[in-house]
């Protein structure tokens, strides 16, 4: 199996190395085999970042590593200079302030390997959380419907290994959208491609593993989340994936939920 693994960074000196490295001590587990190519878009840096990159490249010999240098346009047109630029089958994204566990691979390469239909998609749990759909937690390889990414936003994005050809069929990120970004390229693969699985292993560590309750940001960067989320269920609506009535209905529970979230952060800091 062979597999691109992209790393979109913009000012990232502190956390870049120990991203790569988590990609470099991956485990390889019993039969399974891989080839791997990192490629680091740099975004537009106004750190050092590009200079430790080239000293630890240097340090360890590392023929497999790309950096591509690019004037800063955001994260999703980094991951998309990426993906071009991938020249193997899946492509696997990694933020640069986010690590691997050391058997990301080897857990979902087995997953791919067990199921008999085709595989567009596979992603994971972060930070040991557990993923409720329809009031079940999911225990087990699960096979995700359309519907079921837009009554949760799921998964993290550095947990995601995807077929190129998927991501090219489907038209990439939308470099216009600079919130749920994610959320909406997966629901095009979803609906355009199907293959599109997630497994409850955990196999990366966000945030420094803190456990991400969705409601702990500033009020302004609720309402940019919510933004982001009407925009990318208007667009599933008018590519026909949804009815008239589906659109109007999840466009209220989206506005629920931001009422809810935005009562809880006001809350707490009054507490």
């Amino acid at each position: 199996m062979n597999i691109s693994v992209i790393i979109p960074v913009y000012n990232g000196a502190a956390t870049i190395i120990e991203a790569i490295d988590s990609v470099i001590k991956q485990k390889i587990d019993g039969d399974i085999t891989y080839n791997i190519e990192i490629i680091v878009v740099n975004d537009g840096s106004q750190d050092n970042t590009l200079n430790i990159l080239a000293r630890y490249i240097e340090e360890i010999k590392a023929k497999n590593i790309k950096v591509i240098n690019t004037e800063n346009g955001g994260v999703s047109c980094a991951r998309n200079i990426g993906i071009k630029a991938a020249k193997y089958e899946w492509v696997a994204f990694l933020d640069a302030d986010d690590v691997w566990c050391e058997n990301k691979l080897s857990i979902q390469i087995k997953h791919i390997k067990s199921i008999k239909s085709p595989v567009n998609f596979i992603g994971s749990a972060r930070n040991h959380e557990e993923l409720y759909l329809y009031g079940k937690k999911i225990t087990s390889l699960y096979k995700v419907k359309p519907l079921d990414l837009l009554i949760k936003i799921f998964p993290q994005t550095s947990t995601a290994l995807v077929k190129k050809e998927a991501l090219l069929n489907c038209g990439l990120y939308d470099v216009n959208m600079t919130h749920c970004e994610d959320a909406d390229l997966w629901i095009r693969i979803c609906s355009l491609n199907g293959g599109f699985y997630y497994h409850p292993e955990s196999t990366v560590i966000t945030g420094g593993g803190k456990y991400n309750v969705g409601v702990s940001g500033l009020s302004s960067d609720l309402k940019k989340m919510e933004a982001g989320i009407c925009q990318m269920l208007r667009k599933t609506y008018l590519r026909g994936q949804i009815s008239y009535f589906s659109y109007i209905f999840f466009y209220m529970f989206y506005k629920v939920k931001y009422i809810r979230r935005l009562t809880i952060v006001w809350i707490r800091r009054f507490m």
